[in-house]
């Protein structure tokens, strides 16, 4: 078996997102779901491959957006497009804003003893150390959850939206599928945001009201 089919991947039952209050598209309601979400009572790892297609879980994903504001004031966002290399082939060739990747048992270990949200931390220092390098100081704040049950990818993930504003544009890409990567002005990426993926159009609304 490769190792995305051994991969047990952080998980929770789609009936306990249903009973906080589901919806689509996305929530800044964060004190209403994230404890919930990521409680012992809850929370499992489970085979990657099987999850994939089984809408009963959500895949909890850490989804990181850097933006730059340039000294006159206009805002830009890291974007790029999607190799056949990562992960979720569902979204090779989409552009998108948004860094990150499944929570690993294996993140469990690294984190040491603790809850779900320790493992959860570590395995998003873990995806950003393997994608990008940021060679800026920056200030990290979260801003809500994306949900998308109208796409087959999306039915099976509950993203975490966080936003790093960085002092500089000085974020590149570690692995060679993340392609034409770099900041583009907000504006000209709300023009074009049909090319990217649900994810990023998703929170492209709520990085305009976060402004």
């Amino acid at each position: 078996m490769t190792q995305v089919q051994t991969e047990c991947v952080l998980v929770v039952p789609t009936a306990l997102f249903h009973r906080l209050g589901h919806f689509q598209g996305f929530s800044a309601e964060m004190d209403r779901y994230l404890g919930e979400l990521f409680s012992p009572a809850h929370t499992s790892y489970r085979p990657r491959h099987e999850v994939e297609e089984d809408p009963g879980f959500k895949q909890l994903i850490p989804y990181v957006v850097f933006r730059y504001t340039d000294p006159q004031g206009r805002v830009h966002l890291f974007q790029y497009t999607r190799g056949k290399g990562q992960g979720e082939n569902r979204l090779h060739s989409k552009k998108s804003i948004g860094i990150g990747g499944h929570i690993s048992a294996e993140d469990v270990g690294a984190a040491g003893e603790g809850l779900a949200t320790d493992a959860y931390q570590e395995g998003m220092r873990r995806e950003l150390a393997e994608e990008v390098a940021i060679d800026t100081p920056y200030t990290e704040r979260c801003l809500g959850l994306i949900n998308d049950d109208e796409s087959e990818v999306g039915k099976v993930h509950l993203g975490v939206v966080h936003l790093f504003d960085v002092e500089q544009p000085h974020v590149r890409p570690m692995e060679d599928d993340i392609r034409e990567a770099g900041f583009r002005p907000l504006d000209e990426i709300l023009k074009d945001q049909s090319r990217f993926e649900t994810w990023s159009q998703i929170a492209l609304t709520a990085i305009v009201d976060a402004a």
